[in-house]
């Protein structure tokens, strides 16, 4: 239901970015357009957007790459931090300061790139004091997985004293957060990527070495030497593949990702010869105890030195240029779009 009366609402009219397909031609239409309140989807807790990002999921939904969109018209943005405006849900009051990520967000309902958003109050997460909404959104849904994958990767004894950890896709956002995140916690993060430019910038979130993603895309072994006690993998594919198959005795790999492929074309070896465990890391749909404890996390294990130095604030204008960057690889770290 609306939060509010519209009669008493103190915004007509604001700005959202709208996806809109021809059922004919299956062609996508990306354009800038104004809606009224009456325009949002249902919901119980309006919020002004002050802030949102650019994440890979997001770039496929703007280009059409892949069928993220699962009704049209829709607004993307599967993140947004910003301020309750009204409510009708208990515990939640105008001028908190919250998180939206997930829970179908710019998929399934009206998402952040709007300057309003109507949700449902269980998708909320309440905003940790230490965060402004910009700092949440540098840390957005990629900071949000990996932390999960961090407590993932604890919860199955993958300490920093078992052993070095690899990162895949280490420049991506998901891969930069994790590279910093493990690191400021002990541990002797690996980091893999494509960009053999980008060592200076993955050295300086804390990483140890530098493995390019190449010797990551042959055929695995059933086994090859034991090289990581655990793994934050946000690419898929043969990458990997390869990750199991080296991972120590006891180890455990968070899956996350699926940039170089949805398929695995590996052996039981892994799993029954050195009881490697493959762990699945799911944000969208997380219980909210569990989006609690990983912004706890974040909020006293990140450096925000390094998350500074990964993080480019990015005009509205610039939300569609991003997403193809993004999808074409082109992007290192976090974009944070300011909505206003």
């Amino acid at each position: 239901m609306p939060a509010t009366n519209f009669k008493e609402y103190p915004v007509d009219q604001f700005k959202a970015l709208l996806i809109t397909r021809d059922e004919a031609t299956k062609k996508q239409t990306v354009a800038e357009t104004m809606l009224t309140p009456e325009d949002l989807m249902a919901g119980d807790v309006d919020i002004r957007v002050e802030y949102s990002t650019v994440n890979y999921k997001d770039g496929l939904a703007i280009t059409g790459k892949l069928p993220v969109v699962r009704r049209f018209p829709m607004i993307p943005g599967v993140d947004l931090a910003g301020t309750v405006m009204a409510s009708g849900r208990e515990g939640i009051r105008a001028g908190d300061k919250v998180i939206v990520n997930g829970w179908g967000l710019g998929e399934t309902h009206y998402g952040a790139y709007s300057q309003m958003a109507r949700v449902d109050g269980g998708f909320i997460t309440p905003l940790p004091p230490e965060f402004t909404t910009a700092e949440a959104m540098a840390i957005g849904t990629a900071g949000y997985t990996a932390m999960l994958a961090i407590i993932a990767l604890e919860k199955n004894g993958v300490g920093f004293d078992k052993g070095p950890v690899i990162v895949t896709g280490a420049t991506g956002g998901v891969g930069s957060m994790a590279v910093s995140l493990l690191s400021r916690l002990g541990y002797e993060v690996i980091a893999v990527t494509g960009k053999v430019d980008e060592r200076d910038y993955l050295m300086s979130l804390g990483a140890g070495e530098i493995i390019s993603r190449a010797d990551l895309m042959g055929a695995p072994k059933l086994l090859g030497k034991e090289r990581w006690a655990g793994g934050i993998d946000a690419v898929g594919g043969p990458v990997l593949a390869n990750v199991l198959s080296m991972t120590m005795t006891g180890g455990a790999v968070a899956a996350c990702g699926n940039v170089a492929g949805f398929e695995l074309n590996t052996s039981v070896a892994p799993f029954i010869l050195r009881g490697v465990a493959l762990l699945g890391i799911e944000s969208s749909h997380q219980a909210p105890e569990r989006r609690v404890e990983a912004w706890t996390r974040l909020a006293r294990d990140i450096d925000r030195d390094k998350l500074a130095g990964m993080t480019t604030l990015m005009p509205w204008s610039g939300i569609e240029n991003a997403a193809h960057d993004i999808v074409e690889g082109k992007v290192r770290g976090r974009l944070v779009v300011e909505i206003g």
